[in-house]
């Protein structure tokens, strides 16, 4: 059976680059009906966090990468790193400098065959001697590693690119125990536009960030899939169950896949739409939080379902009907409400709409149509100013549904404070 493990560190939030590699884990073991296993590395006392420890399980959980062994911790496990310390002493293949252990690394050329990279040879004769145990009494990172994956039956390490550097001092342990290593598959680092590895400039930050970011968990797991991966289909929106098929490590790139913020932003957008509408309310309010009635929210949810593609955005719109203050796009304010005649065709406007009632999109659409006759203009030469007036932006969902949302008395206010500025 297929055992794979993802293993961070609880000394920072889960970034891109160790997402994905929890993903590919994740896929490969529910694409082989495997096991997918979390082991925490935190050996490094003074850096390790209960705090980023909580931010990670949070952070796998809203993504669904559900675990089906773990969390192990290699904290509660240096006795067995010991007694594999001591094996190596007894077997004389280490010996000690002071309370710490070192292995001889035989003088070997060690063929590791990657499969994503193909067959990669090292010549262990130019590395060092490898420390098992520090003298502080903790294991070194390669050997609890090897130890790990040799005790929890791991049949594939799938890691990133960075780690290649790693394998050949952890087969050495696995050939001097005798057992038998895991297939490694290596896949390629996450770059930024300019090519360089992912840094916090092109968005290199936590899954955390991108929570707050009103990214949906399914856009995530959607776009993370394809950076150095590739369905071999040219199709690019999928949900977690369809990339689950398709999954395969042999269609993993060799070459680092460059992140996309607009992209990221396109699959999420896809995804909003994808959600019925009691989904998206749902969502909605779990992210905003609303002091407003659910009825009012639904109707201003079913507005902005399609016109959105974070949640972020969704927010913003959002604060547009419900804020006392209006922030006016200058550009906009430029374009549309300092032209000749502007004040005189809202004046007219704010006194029909304050007129109407009920006040409800059907009635408002007829009076602006019947006063674009009347005043033998444009619909355009209402509906603009009339949309910048009262959202403060140039674009908006549908402005008689917009009116009606925000209701008589705000915009009949918004309508007043703007001709206030402008004449």
């Amino acid at each position: 059976m297929v055992r794979v493990r993802f293993a961070p560190s609880p000394t920072g939030h889960l970034h891109i680059g160790s997402v994905r590699t929890a993903l590919f884990n994740w896929l490969y073991a529910k694409s082989q009906a495997g096991v997918f296993i979390l082991r925490i590395e935190d050996t490094d006392q003074k850096r390790s966090s209960d705090v980023y420890m909580e931010s990670i399980l949070q952070d796998m959980k809203w993504l669904g990468l559900n675990w089906d062994e773990g969390p192990y911790f290699q904290s509660k496990r240096f006795d067995l790193y010991r007694s594999y310390a001591q094996k190596f002493l007894e077997k004389g293949l280490a010996y000690k400098d002071g309370e710490a252990v070192i292995f001889k690394i035989p003088d070997e050329k060690i063929k590791i065959y990657d499969l994503v990279h193909g067959e990669i040879e090292v010549d262990n004769a130019l590395i060092d001697d490898l420390v098992l145990m520090k003298s502080d009494g903790s294991p070194a990172f390669n050997f609890a590693c090897a130890i790990d994956d040799i005790e929890m039956q791991i049949t594939h390490v799938i890691r990133g690119d960075d780690h290649i550097s790693n394998t050949n001092k952890q087969l050495a342990v696995y050939n001097a125990l005798g057992a038998k290593p895991p297939k490694f598959a290596h896949i390629p680092l996450i770059l930024g536009p300019d090519k360089a590895p992912l840094s916090k400039r092109f968005g290199a930050v936590s899954i955390t960030d991108y929570r707050a970011m009103g990214y949906l968990p399914q856009a995530m797991i959607n776009y993370l899939s394809l950076l150095g991966w590739a369905p071999g289909d040219n199709k690019e929106f999928m949900g977690a169950e369809e990339v689950i098929k398709k999954f395969s490590l042999k269609r993993i790139n060799k070459t680092g896949a460059e992140f996309n913020l607009d992209k990221l932003r396109w699959i999420n957008g896809e995804h909003i739409r994808k959600l019925t509408l009691d989904e998206f309310v749902k969502v909605g309010l779990d992210f905003i939080k609303p002091e407003c009635g659910e009825a009012w929210f639904r109707k201003f949810a079913e507005l902005y379902h399609g016109r959105v593609k974070t949640l972020v955005e969704f927010k913003e719109e959002f604060n547009i009907f419900i804020s006392d203050d209006v922030k006016y796009n200058e550009e906009a304010v430029e374009k549309f409400l300092k032209k000749d005649k502007v004040s005189d065709i809202l004046n007219i406007t704010k006194k029909r709409l304050e007129a109407i009632e009920p006040f409800t999109q059907g009635n408002i659409e007829k009076e602006a149509r019947a006063l674009v006759a009347e005043l033998k203009i444009e619909s355009a030469d209402l509906i603009h100013p009339l949309r910048v007036a009262v959202t403060g932006k140039s674009v908006s969902a549908g402005i008689f549904e917009v009116l009606e949302l925000l209701g008589k008395k705000k915009v009949i206010a918004r309508l007043g404070s703007i001709l206030n500025k402008t004449t």
